[in-house]
């Protein structure tokens, strides 16, 4: 089932399989983001994280993300939420 995607801020989406190999861990992406239960949700292959309020946070995260070895567009990505209210996105694996 596709898993939507808000407009207005960030979300992160994940492929499942990058997500488990750099050992991230739920709890502390929910404390240092600030995120809510429904903030967080996998389904399938993916993984998304969002919608995520502190840009400053966000661009920490990319970073260290990529320094974990997981690379953008391939392994991860952000959706900005750079999109009108009355679009409605839902995202899924192939």
């Amino acid at each position: 089932m596709p898993l939507e995607v808000p407009a207005s801020h960030p979300t992160l989406v994940f492929r499942r399989a990058a997500y488990e190999r750099a050992n991230l861990v739920r709890a502390a992406l929910d404390e240092r983001l600030g995120l809510t239960p429904d903030e967080f949700r996998v389904e399938g292959d993916l993984v998304a994280i969002g919608p995520i309020h502190d840009e400053d946070a966000l661009g920490a995260l990319v970073a260290e993300l990529e320094q974990l070895g997981l690379v953008y567009y391939d392994d991860f990505f952000e959706l900005s939420g750079n999109w009108p209210e009355w679009l409605h996105l839902r995202v899924s694996s192939r």
